[in-house]
């Protein structure tokens, strides 16, 4: 793939995926990422320098105070040392803000590039991708895994300091002393030798870690989604069970990670410890020989104690490593995955508002299809109801129709506008209301206002904060007939040549689903209305009927015509009649449930039967 799409081979071992990794997530913002990489370089230089510093200081300031008053210290000689001691301190402490600002910089706008470019693809993905993903699981790859991928970012500059800083370091204490030069440089090797093993160790625990957060933040999802269903069924305490076992999973990965750690920190306080000790004595001895002085016993000991912090920090960065490789091989998962076609463009474009389906064939599974050569001409302005039993394909119709998904074999033409289609179960986000219908389109307040006369839903005008007032997560300060009419106002204010209503006003009582048909009649004149419909008295209110048996068209004509020539449509039509005069009854004995979530609308008593299909 390209620039933006980078994707990390399988191949190579865990070094060879780091280096991969991070050369896919530094092209995005490779200049703030070398600034800050110049500002650690200025540290690592000085730091080292500042040791060389110190030893000037030991040999020309302190130890000629101890040999004797002959030994006179020059005021322009602590002028110079000092004045160079804090020159480069200050010198030090600018690449330290460089380095830290920019590193931070770097991290921020690339977690951005890629949160923005696992979104995009998300995106581009038509309507039948989503519906064979987890939304959780999409979440977490745009948010946790997206930052887990990136973390590695913000040691990496300071990581790179640390190695000019060995380099740098080797090469001074060398040419100091060469047997404790050797002696301090071969403790590199052990330190570094000791983070490639803890990698290597603590890297599937990061990969199951990560796995096991996806799946529960899915299962998550799914739970709140359910959250209706569970209660429902009094199944609070096995879905409680059901996450707790994801989360103990997440917990036993992440503490294996944690074991493993904390062994790896007591040896990288350990070793350079013990190597300071016996530095330390093997200086001693070099001093006392003559072979070194003071002074440069006391710098190198200075710089071999500034090493240790900072070698710790490559620690962290290589610690970082797994835990980002596991989030960025979730995320190059979902950027590896083709591009599906839209079923949308197999919709054929035609003139006018008219939409027809020609021998149409469709099914989830080719072993039991759905729709079996429907064919239909549905005439532009006139308001059609699709009728039929559950499981007779009225939903996927309206589906085809709208281009969400692709017809197995025949044609469906529709305007070259398209259709637009209003769920049953419509989802809101966690905004206010009037954000729910312009959706970020800027609409004036006539089109807003007409949208909600026709949908009767002036209520959302006479809330607290009128159309400014927060609906809640998914919309869940509103009943379900309030967020059925939001949702239906949100399509028409778009003015679609099609309006496909897929049980939109089940959530409504008689009177007000039949005042809202009546207004899309009255004020949609040239739009073309198809309502999956199962109540008699709106069925009654449409134009004509498209009713579907067993995934094929048994008849299409208005609905008298079919109540006095088709007995199977008569038969359900009478069933649904008695169907409801039975919930009716019940309603009226047992009252409304308190716990019902699709229940009346709080601020419309016409809404007293919401929820019922």
């Amino acid at each position: 793939m390209g620039e933006r799409g980078t994707i990390i081979p399988d191949a190579g071992g865990s070094l060879t995926k780091a280096f991969r990794l991070l050369r896919a997530l530094l092209r995005r913002h490779k200049r703030l990422f070398f600034t800050a990489v110049g500002g650690a370089a200025v540290y690592a230089a000085c730091t080292v320098f500042s040791s060389v510093v110190v030893g000037m200081i030991t040999d020309k300031l302190i130890v000629p105070r101890f040999e004797g008053p002959q030994h006179r210290v020059e005021i322009g000689s602590v002028v110079a040392v000092l004045g160079l001691l804090i020159a480069v301190g200050l010198l030090r402490a600018a690449g330290i803000v460089v380095r830290r600002v920019w590193a931070g910089r770097t991290n921020w706008r690339v977690t951005e590039s890629v949160t923005a470019e696992v979104i995009e693809r998300m995106i581009v993905q038509p309507a039948p991708w989503h519906r064979r993903q987890s939304t959780g699981d999409l979440i977490t790859r745009a948010g946790v895994d997206a930052e887990a991928a990136t973390a590695v970012l913000g040691p990496l500059p300071y990581a790179t300091s640390v190695a000019l800083m060995i380099v740098l370091s080797s090469v001074w204490l060398l040419i100091t002393d060469w047997v404790l030069g050797l002696a301090a440089v071969a403790i590199f090797p052990i330190l570094i030798v000791l983070n490639l093993i803890y990698q290597k160790r603590v890297d599937r625990f990061f990969d199951t870690a990560q796995d096991e957060l996806g799946r529960l933040s899915s299962a998550v999802h799914e739970s709140f989604e359910g959250v209706a269903v569970v209660k429902s069924f009094g199944a609070e305490s096995r879905e409680t069970e059901r996450l707790a076992v994801i989360a103990g999973r997440v917990r036993e990965a992440r503490l294996g990670a944690v074991r493993i750690r904390s062994t790896f920190e007591a040896l990288l306080d350990g070793v350079p410890n013990l190597a300071n000790v016996a530095l330390l004595l093997g200086g001693a001895y070099r001093v006392r020989s003559g072979q070194m002085t003071v002074g440069e016993l006391t710098s190198f000991i200075f710089l071999f104690t500034l090493l240790v912090f900072p070698l710790r920090l490559i620690g962290f960065a290589l610690s970082e490593l797994p835990h980002s490789l596991a989030g960025w091989n979730r995320i190059r998962e979902l950027l590896g995955q083709t591009i599906e076609p839209d079923p949308a463009a197999t919709l054929r474009r035609g003139a006018g508002n008219d939409v027809r389906l020609d021998d149409v064939h469709y099914g989830y599974d080719p072993a039991r299809p759905v729709l079996r050569g429907v064919t239909a001409d549905v005439q532009g302005g006139r308001t059609v109801a699709v009728v039929g039993a559950t499981g007779s394909g009225k939903t996927t119709l309206l589906q085809l129709m709208a281009g969400m998904i692709a017809a197995d074999s025949g044609t469906v033409t529709v305007p070259r506008r398209g259709c637009l289609l209003v769920f049953q179960e419509p989802f809101l986000l966690a905004g206010t209301a009037r954000e729910n219908i312009t959706m970020g389109a800027s609409l004036d307040e006539v089109t807003i206002a007409d949208a909600l006369r026709v949908a009767e839903a002036t209520f959302l005008a006479e809330l607290p904060n009128g159309l400014d007032t927060e609906v809640g997560e998914r919309g869940v300060g509103l009943s379900g007939g309030q967020r059925q009419r939001l949702a239906l106002a949100r399509a028409l204010v778009r003015h679609p040549p099609v309006l496909l209503l897929d049980d939109t006003t089940s959530a409504l009582d008689p009177g007000t689903e039949a005042r809202v048909l009546a207004n899309l009649r009255a004020s949609l004149t040239d739009t073309t209305v198809v309502a999956v419909a199962s109540r008699p008295s709106t069925i009654a209110l449409a134009d004509e009927v498209l009713y579907l048996d067993g995934g094929v068209v048994v008849a299409h004509a208005a609905h008298d015509e079919l109540m006095a020539a088709v007995p199977g449509y008569r038969a359900l039509i009478e069933a649904f009649e008695h169907d409801r005069e039975s919930i009716e009854i019940d309603i009226e004995i047992d009252g409304p449930s308190d716990n019902d979530p699709d229940g009346g609308d709080a601020s419309d008593p016409r809404d007293a039967t919401a929820g019922v299909p």
